[in-house]
């Protein structure tokens, strides 16, 4: 089946301590980490590694200060990692990893992907009138939010060549276009996940940059306490709690030292073939809504 899903995602950072402090309180769990090179882990195993040294394997960043440097994807297969390779050009590095540019000049992976032994656990049951799920039950916080996975990446990208940034995932990769909005960028997503999607080139922006990368919780009230957790440790808000449009996912941002915003993220359509590629002449209005009050913050 091809890509089957964000294997690892590589930033090159300033401030490593910070970062981990970051990632830590984010939920993900530090596998290791030494004076240059911390490496966090998913629950399904994928890893985020923060750099603060310029590795010569790797193209030059596309934006001053911490930014994303790589992007790696995992394959299902020995002979369909071999193959995809072979499609975009990518050579065989030391660490096993096949390695190329893409067209815009981020880093693009490509590796076998890890066996998850991830069990989720039955969704938060929730009553309504002429549906009742919980019946003596109450609820309780959800404690400590744990990010299940790497849902998507969004990469801005120039408005120039955007066609053959897109055409090097698709035509190369076999991504399958989603979403393209015309005025703003293509959602795409992998052979082997059924997310809306897994990808975004952003060209609204028009300069080369990370975005966002999302991270896929439990349910909506993991989104609320895990944004609320990251404030109380002392981050900052990037984008309020809402639900976005394209996706329908419910969403919340946080600026990141590594560059860019995280995004928790719940809740995401899943599509399977019969959804093709929906065009949009304009741009969708970002949410279908997101939090107002009429109450100051105390």
């Amino acid at each position: 089946m091809g890509v089957q899903r964000i294997e690892s995602v590589i930033y090159t950072v300033d401030d490593l301590a910070t970062n981990i402090r970051f990632f830590d309180d984010f939920g993900l769990s530090l596998e290791w980490a030494d004076d240059m090179t911390a490496v966090f882990r998913t629950r399904i195993g994928q890893s985020l590694r923060l750099e603060t040294h310029d590795r010569p394997d790797l193209p030059p960043a596309l934006e001053q200060g911490p930014t994303v440097r790589e992007i790696i994807w995992g394959v299902d297969t020995p002979a369909e990692l071999a193959r995809l390779a072979a499609r975009v050009g990518a050579s065989r590095s030391e660490d096993g990893v096949f390695r190329t540019v893409d067209r815009t000049g981020f880093g693009v992976g490509l590796s076998l992907a890890d066996i998850s032994s991830y069990v989720p656990s039955a969704p938060r049951p929730a009553n309504t009138t002429g549906a009742v799920n919980r019946v003596n039950q109450a609820l309780s916080s959800v404690g400590r939010v744990r990010p299940i996975r790497m849902c998507h990446v969004a990469l801005n990208i120039p408005k120039a060549g955007q066609e053959e940034a897109v055409a090097f995932y698709v035509d190369g990769l076999e991504f399958i276009p989603t979403d393209v909005v015309k005025p703003m960028g293509t959602f795409m997503r992998v052979e082997g996940d059924t997310d809306q999607h897994n990808f975004l080139l952003c060209h609204r922006p028009d300069r080369a940059g990370i975005n966002h990368v999302s991270y896929e919780v439990a349910g909506f009230d993991d989104v609320i306490e895990g944004g609320n957790w990251m404030i109380e440790q002392g981050w900052q808000e990037a984008r309020k709690l809402g639900r976005h449009t394209v996706g329908s996912n419910v969403f919340r941002f946080v600026h990141a030292p590594c560059g860019g915003r995280v995004e928790l993220a719940a809740d995401m359509d899943r599509v399977d073939d019969t959804y093709g590629t929906r065009v949009h002449e304009t741009t969708p209005p970002h949410h279908i809504w997101t939090l107002r009050s009429s109450r100051e913050s105390s």
